[in-house]
């Protein structure tokens, strides 16, 4: 075999195994557990002052993972928590943000018609460091504001576990 050969096979081998790495991505998402925990202590808060809400929790991909509804909830409240916690996660910033945006900038009001997405107050991204793993949102409360305090209630139960 020629030296010229033998680089060449060295070098193909080598970039066939830079391509089979990338193949294969490792991304963080958010445990079942962790999920539950931040959606039943949103719900607590809320129901702390009186509001009767549902939480939704999704993954890093706005697939639904854990959902609590109190029991006087309306039945709205349940769509509602899940659009804010996918909006949140697939844009990776809070939902209030995202209204903003939409009510201000007139090239982000297109926004509303991805499926999905909705400009409501209430959905935060979470985040392990800075990376966005899920989303959680609340419906139900007497405003959006209000809805955001309680989903950030339930992020600060477990934000010690979140890094």
């Amino acid at each position: 075999m020629s030296r010229f050969t033998t680089i060449l096979l060295v070098g193909t081998a080598i970039a066939n195994a830079g391509a089979a790495a990338q193949a294969v991505r490792t991304e963080r998402n958010i445990s079942l557990a962790v999920a539950n925990e931040i959606a039943a202590a949103a719900v607590a808060a809320c129901a702390e002052k009186q509001y009767d809400v549902a939480a939704t929790v999704v993954d890093h991909a706005g697939v639904v993972k854990a959902v609590q509804r109190a029991d006087n909830a309306g039945p709205h409240t349940v769509d509602s928590s899940r659009k804010k916690a996918y909006t949140s996660a697939s844009l990776r910033a809070p939902t209030s943000a995202i209204m903003d945006s939409v009510q201000k900038n007139p090239a982000a009001q297109y926004l509303t018609q991805i499926d999905g997405i909705i400009a409501l107050a209430g959905g935060l991204p979470i985040r392990a460091g800075n990376e966005v793993i899920g989303g959680v949102g609340v419906g139900g409360a007497p405003g959006g504001h209000l809805d955001e305090q309680c989903a950030q209630a339930g992020l600060d139960k477990v934000k010690d576990r979140l890094n």
